[in-house]
């Protein structure tokens, strides 16, 4: 195979091996895999190197593209891993279902969002992606085919949701979806001064919402510092039940030579955004393209950082550390003249997810997006980490190309457990970097003792 496959911050050197699916379930049925060689690759949603293999291969899953069966009645929906978000969407709507849980993108595959355990804007009513995962078949280098549920293998169910790709390959699934009664949205935006405004704000308003997100003007400072816009959304009592593809035919045709996503227009975009998305404090209603996914409306659209790519950094804080540390992020950013584009705050909720190493805690989560610009940017977001790992937070392993070891440990003690249950033939750079570095010197530290 000839194509590159690169994770969506473009910060790290593509893969440049891969295989199809359908040749890597032949390699590990007939036990001929060997250790570290696999990675499964979706549709390339991920900013960091989770979904990279380096030292071995990515396994090209969009062939598994099937949905296999609905049921109607319950919302149950059976599909091959490779799916993607969008057709479940589109597959759905008109029997008057949605998924319970979808992240920023519809372009990502169902084997995708299970293996990260996306989160979206109702976290405090749904939980993660995983929380809705009825069972999945799971293919391992043994060459068996494990069913997983919460009941049949139900190590391997929890290890997997979460499991960054890493326990094996996932075939199919099937996934609960809610019952909506269009997929309209009526949205209402909340304009609030500060962040201690917002945090005011927040838990009433998750309580009176299914969704409910924040947006942060990132560059102002002084006594505007921690403006936003609080944006809180229902399914629409009357709408469409039809998908549409609205935007799609809009991208970015080429890699600019450089980021056009830099400080002076992100002034005046931030600007523009919240003096027009500021004056629809009535509730409007919307489509669900412009609530869940505005960004997908243009293709490639991280080419704008230009070729260095982006960084993204997504941290979690506990709820009573939030009102200290949050400003205390945005404030090492604007320290050091780093502007993001994306500025997103939200609140996590206290549903447990049934995954052993899930992102998503009771607390706030603030999202960032960095320009790509060196040394300079690695050392923000090594600050950020520490400001993160010190109020007792994490840091989101599938948004990230760079975090320490240390700072992995940090924010997931159970790594071990997954370790454990990791499927030999199945790396990434990601786990290579962070446990498998962590793993290294313990066993050396044990040699010498």
């Amino acid at each position: 195979m000839t194509e590159h496959f690169r994770s969506f911050g473009l910060v790290t050197p593509p893969t440049p091996r891969a295989i199809h699916a359908d040749d890597a379930i032949a390699l590990l049925k007939g036990g001929q895999a060997k250790d570290g060689s696999l990675l499964a690759y979706g549709n390339g949603r991920s900013y960091g190197d989770s979904c990279q293999n380096h030292v071995g291969v990515v396994v090209d899953m969009r062939s598994l593209d099937h949905i296999r069966a609905f049921d109607a009645e319950t919302g149950v929906l059976e599909a091959d891993a490779g799916v993607l978000l969008s057709d479940i969407i589109a597959h759905a709507a008109p029997h008057g279902f949605f998924p319970a849980v979808v992240p920023g993108t519809q372009f990502v595959t169902l084997g995708g969002a299970i293996a990260n355990d996306v989160h979206g804007k109702n976290h405090h009513r749904r939980g993660t992606f995983g929380c809705h995962v009825e069972s999945f078949t799971l293919l391992r280098s043994d060459g068996k085919t494990y069913r997983c549920s919460a009941a049949d293998n139900p190590r391997l169910f929890a290890a997997t949701i979460g499991g960054m790709g890493l326990t094996g390959l996932i075939l199919s699934a099937s996934i609960r979806l809610m019952r909506v009664q269009s997929l309209d949205i009526v949205e209402k935006a909340t304009p609030f001064r500060d962040l201690g405004e917002f945090f005011d704000l927040a838990a009433a308003a998750d309580l009176a919402n299914e969704y409910a997100v924040a947006w942060i003007d990132q560059l102002a400072g002084g006594r505007g510092s921690g403006r936003g816009l609080l944006f809180t959304g229902n399914h629409a009592e009357h709408g469409s039940h039809v998908a549409s593809r609205a935007g799609r035919n809009l991208s970015v045709p080429f890699q600019p030579p450089f980021n056009v996503l830099n400080r002076p227009f992100l002034a005046a975009f931030n600007a523009a955004y919240r003096w027009k998305k500021g004056r629809a404090t009535v509730p409007r209603q919307t489509s669900y393209h412009g609530f869940f996914f505005p960004l997908d409306g243009m293709r490639d659209w991280n080419r704008l950082y230009g070729p260095k790519g982006l960084f993204q950094h997504q941290s979690v804080v506990p709820e009573q550390a939030a009102r200290i540390v949050v400003p205390e992020l945005l404030a090492a950013a604007r320290q050091v003249g780093q502007a993001s584009f994306l500025t997103v705050l939200k609140r996590f909720g206290s549903i447990r997810s049934p995954a052993l190493l899930s992102f998503p805690r009771p607390g706030y989560t603030l999202t960032l997006d960095f320009p790509n610009r060196g040394e300079k940017t690695l050392r923000l977001l090594a600050v950020l980490d520490r400001i993160t790992v010190e109020a007792g937070g994490a840091v989101n392993p599938y948004k990230d190309a760079r975090m320490s070891a240390a700072t992995f440990a940090a924010s997931f003690a159970d790594w071990p457990r997954l370790e454990a249950l990791r499927d030999p033939a199945f790396m990434s750079d990601f786990w290579a970097r962070t446990a498998g570095s962590i793993d290294l010197r313990r066993r050396g530290a044990e040699a010498a003792e």
